[in-house]
């Protein structure tokens, strides 16, 4: 399905308002939410695209929720290769668990989604393409970046009638975006009831603004899955979070997946990792069911 977003949508931009292409279907079939865990059939849910104003300019995003009804809401954050048909997907299989998803484009200053359609495609060995991913990111690490967009994406959320606003919103991030839930959950603490961090990188660094330390001053409850060769080379961060958290007395959910590689979540990379995936889909489903319930 073609997600281009210049091709004469009607959005009110403003608000944030949803494509003529609102469509309803049965997302996710009961097969995967049986794998995820669930005892239930999936629900009917709702994929809109919508446009966000932020104070840096308008964010493409997707945004997907159950057809009826009002739910928590949940910020999903991807990974290097940006928003794309694999983290649609997990959208609608998180919204048929009965959630109000929005995933951003991270890359927004820079170009429109997708920038990449198909993650497996894509070689790190070649010098453009890392000119490519250098060029995306550039504009979200300039200071404030990240915290100006999290304003932004959970106010959207807070203003969608399908969003339960008397429920915590929970955040997720995948590589790159593991960090930037972190700082996502310090940016708007008041909101943020629930952080999981997906093969995330950077999440400790030596700098009075790292990720860890923003995230010890949150009110959140933390699920963080580290791919085992992140862990050999960095063996004591694990350490450093359980550290940080236990003295923040916030409960946090770390664990080494054994097996899996940096980027195993999602199911488009070379990396995928489908039982370690869905080990850490389930954690994730009970990290919500607890934190934003």
């Amino acid at each position: 399905m073609d997600k281009d977003m210049d091709k004469g949508e009607d959005r009110n931009n403003a608000e944030g308002g949803v494509s003529r292409r609102d469509f309803t279907a049965l997302s996710v079939a009961a097969g995967l939410a049986a794998s995820a865990g669930s005892a239930h059939a999936a629900l009917a849910v709702t994929e809109s695209d919508v446009a966000i104003k932020t104070p840096d300019g308008v964010c493409d995003a997707a945004y997907i929720r159950p057809s009826t009804g009002k739910y928590p809401g949940v910020l999903v954050w991807t990974d290097i290769f940006g928003l794309r048909p694999s983290f649609r997907d997990l959208g609608k299989r998180l919204a048929g668990e009965g959630y109000a998803v929005l995933i951003p484009n991270p890359f927004y200053r820079t170009a429109k989604s997708p920038v990449v359609v198909d993650a497996s495609t894509f070689d790190f060995n070649d010098p453009a393409n890392r000119q490519k991913t250098g060029s995306w990111t550039a504009p979200i690490n300039q200071p404030g970046a990240i915290e100006r967009d999290a304003a932004a994406h959970i106010a959207f959320l807070d203003a969608q009638k399908e969003v339960n606003t008397a429920k915590k919103i929970g955040t997720q991030g995948y590589c790159m975006g593991g960090p930037i839930a972190f700082r996502t959950a310090a940016a708007v603490s008041d909101r943020v009831g629930a952080v999981a961090s997906f093969h995330g990188g950077g999440l400790v660094t030596d700098k009075p603004n790292s990720p860890h330390l923003q995230a010890a001053k949150t009110k959140a409850q933390f699920l963080i899955a580290i791919a085992a060769n992140d862990d050999m080379r960095s063996p004591d961060e694990k350490n450093v979070l359980k550290d940080t958290f236990a003295k923040a007395n916030l409960p946090a959910e770390i664990e080494v997946y054994t097996g899996a590689a940096h980027g195993w979540c999602p199911p488009d990379t070379q990396v995928y990792n489908e039982p370690q995936a869905e080990k850490a889909w389930t954690r994730l489903l009970a990290l919500y069911g607890k934190a934003l319930a």
